[in-house]
């Protein structure tokens, strides 16, 4: 009997565990799979519980329940991998052996690389919504705020779902209008990039809702520290900008289980092939979702397409066969410009977000990089289909792996 490891039990640890025991051999293959934590998310709706739009409740399942039958379920931590011996040792001292292991050990948050913020003010001046437990206290907040200087900030790239941060700056815009207090609240989104988004077509959209809004941008901000006497955020040419509330985006890091394995790039992500998701660390050691290295966004779609890919390349390496460099940088997402209103994105490696249709070339119904409320419930209904088809490793009907050409209008003008 061989052994597949999987370390993570999020989305794309969950979908691979799935995937992969439908595809192996059960009578040759015994799969695992490592989490300590015994609850699992619907990160997604992080976004939505400041503005008490779902409940906490809404937002967690016990992570047994997705975990399929005849995969075995270990709850501890992780120390570190030892790639030369094949094994994996946790910190409870523990060791398992593995022929293949996939890494899925997604990002976190750290404040802490940034002076200043994460101290005293952290939850009582300075938020995050990239966490369950900042998303609740930032609702807690915002139900009683006054008004003020509110900062919508990210730290530095890459980060996990890269719109977040200015859906949360639209949807706050809609969250006070609605409370008749919009003209006490100025909102400032202060981002490390050039423009409002990473794709320059989807930017020059965004910045347009952005000036609708009265929502100030300032661009190439790339933060030094946080002044907590002074409530000012400084980046290192010296800019500072002034905050009565500070919603930020810390930096994103992989798991510290990479740096200890001594493998893991500044930021400990994994390097990883872009088209094959096979590591460059071993080439027994895959990787997926978050934990990777890869030019394409960290998101929850993105972890869908791969899956794909990565089931059948397992698949060909056990075969002994050549691995097919299938993934694309496949990324749709939906953006919530408030209002009731969403606008859509479809991109990949090579493929800047443009107008069109989707899923379904010429018909639709959805409409790329264009506000509506169809897209704001394709969005509201992401949660059902996350919970009940995406992380239960099936297809989601219409939706191929590799993004589509047709129904795009890829002439538009830059």
């Amino acid at each position: 009997m061989k052994n597949l490891l999987i370390l993570g039990a999020g989305t794309s640890g969950t979908m691979m565990s799935n995937a992969l025991r439908k595809a192996l051999p059960q009578g040759q293959w015994n799969i695992s799979i490592v989490d300590f934590e015994d609850t699992h998310y619907y990160q997604p709706g992080f976004l939505f519980l400041p503005f008490d739009l779902y409940t906490p409740k809404q937002l967690k399942r016990d992570i047994k329940d997705f975990i399929p039958k005849g995969v075995n379920l270990i709850q501890q931590k992780i120390d570190r991998i030892e790639k030369e011996k094949n094994m994996v040792l946790l910190q409870n001292g523990e060791n398992i052996f593995y022929d293949i292991l996939v890494i899925a050990t997604g990002c976190n948050i750290a404040p802490e690389e940034i002076e200043g913020m994460q101290g005293p003010s952290w939850h009582k001046t300075i938020f995050d919504f990239y966490t369950f437990e900042g998303a609740k206290n930032l609702r807690d907040k915002l139900k009683h705020w006054e008004g003020g200087k509110l900062v919508v900030h990210i730290s530095e790239m890459p980060i996990k779902c890269p719109v977040a941060p200015l859906e949360f700056a639209f949807l706050c815009d809609s969250f006070f209008a609605d409370k008749k207090m919009r003209d006490k609240v100025e909102i400032t989104y202060v981002t490390p990039m050039s423009g409002a988004f990473t794709k320059p077509v989807a930017t020059k959209e965004l910045s347009y809702l952005l000036e609708q809004k009265n929502i100030k941008i300032v661009p190439d901000f790339n933060i030094e520290k946080v002044d907590t006497d002074n409530n000012k955020i400084i980046d290192y040419g010296g800019q500072e900008v002034e905050y009565d509330l500070l919603v930020t985006v810390p930096t994103n890091m992989g798991d510290e289980m990479t740096l200890r394995s001594g493998f893991g790039d500044e930021l400990n992500y994994v390097p990883t092939n872009k088209f094959t998701l096979q590591s460059k660390v071993k080439e027994n050691i895959f990787v997926i979702g978050d934990a990777t290295d890869l030019p394409a966004s960290k998101a929850g779609s993105v972890a869908h397409f791969q899956s794909d890919t990565l089931t059948e390349n397992i698949q060909l390496f056990i075969a002994g066969k050549p691995l097919k460099e299938s993934f694309d940088g496949h990324s749709n997402c939906f953006i919530e410009t408030g209002n009731g209103k969403a606008l859509l994105i479809d991109f990949n490696y090579d493929q800047e977000p443009v107008k069109g249709t989707f899923p379904i070339p010429g018909i639709g119904p959805l409409r790329l990089l264009k506000e509506s409320r169809i897209n704001h419930l394709g969005k509201r209904a992401f949660k059902w289909i996350y919970w009940n088809i995406l992380i239960t490793g099936k297809p989601i009907p219409f939706v191929s792996s590799r993004m589509k050409i047709a129904g795009k209008e890829i002439n538009t003008s830059e």
